[in-house]
């Protein structure tokens, strides 16, 4: 099977990942917008922002969150290829399939945990401590990336059986 016979369902979660990949890029200059002002109003003003701290770790939460399913749609992650040449065509491509099933299993726990966590939340109203911001909603950003790279990794293993070769594996090789 060749590419150009595979549903273009992968494009689509290319766009849709790209999108949440630019708000974190968005997000990430606002955090550092923040941090400069932070850093100006304390050493230069001698009047430091109160609460910078929290923003800055729920910023990074959110950037994590939301550019996590694009990396996965681009296999954007750490990959060890050591043992590569030694496994052959079919072993890569059976370790491919492999990897991502046991990404999607690990990850489903890790959902799941956020799921609930997020839920505990926002029944007892948890919020930070200096500014009072809810939690929830950054438990709510886990469960929505984590949740996209599992289904994005699901796809991917749909389309390592369709084209029955390793990513990365030229088309004729």
């Amino acid at each position: 099977m060749t590419t150009s016979n595979i549903p273009a369902w992968p494009d689509l979660f290319g766009r849709a990942t790209f999108a949440l990949a630019a708000l974190a890029g968005v997000l990430l200059i606002l955090m550092m917008g923040l941090i400069a002002s932070a850093v100006f109003m304390r050493y230069v003003m001698g009047n430091p922002l109160l609460g910078v701290n929290e923003i800055v770790q729920l910023a990074a939460v959110a950037i994590t969150m939301l550019a996590l399913p694009y990396a996965t749609h681009l296999h954007a992650h750490v990959r060890a290829d050591i043992f590569d040449p030694a496994l052959g065509r079919v072993g890569r491509w059976l370790a491919d399939i492999l990897t991502r099933a046991l990404s999607i299993w690990a990850l489903w726990i890790l959902v799941g945990r956020a799921w609930d966590k997020a839920a505990e939340a926002a029944e007892f109203g948890d919020a930070t401590n200096m500014l009072n911001l809810p939690i929830w909603p950054l438990y709510a950003l886990v469960v929505l990336g984590i949740g996209l790279a599992i289904v994005i990794f699901a796809v991917q293993i749909v389309l390592l059986i369709l084209t029955r070769r390793a990513f990365g594996e030229p088309e004729n090789g």
